[in-house]
């Protein structure tokens, strides 16, 4: 990776990074363990060399292949869900694994973390970008995401990127009991959506949260 893009140009600077993490705490985002992670994880690695100046916007950005890198505040809001909402973290399921910067940040917070992408050469990418952060408890798999990663399951946990018209029944099936699903829902309209698997395993309670705008979840693999 280019050395100038690596070390940055102020753009990317930690007092830069900072305001991005003031700007989520005035956003309503209050667990220290996530603010602490997104303030250390470098997200001018996961775009292009173009698009580095832009990285600690509280924005969405391209990533190529009709696919974005979501805002910061929503990666912050979906992990936090995550934290404070399940019981374990020990095995977690991400769906969309796009640039690799929402697994990153989800990495260093669970013990062992999935990771499914439907876009081949993102997924290349974003192993890349992994391992040159040094991180190494992370399994990815080349797969449609609704289905998830059933060889794997169950999951304590499960984020999903890309938002369906409604809840994969494939997804709530990979929970384990106790397990939590946060997930975008909608087509025209959108919502960020919180799934618990009931600890007798047959009843799932939903919670649905605020507006948010997500790639649609895709069928099929691009190769």
């Amino acid at each position: 990776m280019d050395r100038l893009k690596r070390e940055g140009l102020g753009m990317t600077s930690q007092r830069t990074r900072n305001r991005l993490i003031q700007r989520l705490r005035d956003g309503g985002i209050q667990n220290e363990e996530v603010l602490d992670v997104m303030a250390s994880t470098p997200r001018h690695l996961f775009l292009d060399e173009a698009l580095a100046i832009r990285a600690y916007e509280d924005t969405s950005l391209p990533i190529g292949y009709g696919q974005t890198i979501s805002q910061p505040y929503i990666v912050a809001r979906m992990t936090e869900l995550l934290l404070n909402r399940a019981t374990s973290l020990h095995r977690v399921l991400e769906v969309g694994t796009g640039s690799g910067y929402q697994t990153a940040i989800l990495a260093r917070l669970v013990d062992q973390l999935y990771s499914v992408e439907r876009i081949a050469p993102l997924l290349d990418q974003a192993r890349r970008r992994l391992r040159e952060l040094n991180i190494y408890n992370v399994e990815t798999k080349v797969s449609s995401g609704g289905f998830g990663w059933p060889e794997m399951a169950p999951f304590d946990a499960i984020l999903a990127a890309a938002a369906p018209a409604s809840v994969p029944a494939e997804l709530k099936e990979q929970l384990a009991p106790n397990g939590v699903l946060v997930i975008p829902i909608g087509t025209e309209r959108q919502f960020l959506t919180v799934v618990t698997r009931c600890e007798d395993s047959d009843r799932f309670e939903v919670e649905r949260l605020e507006p948010v705008r997500f790639v649609p979840l895709l069928s099929g693999v691009v190769r």
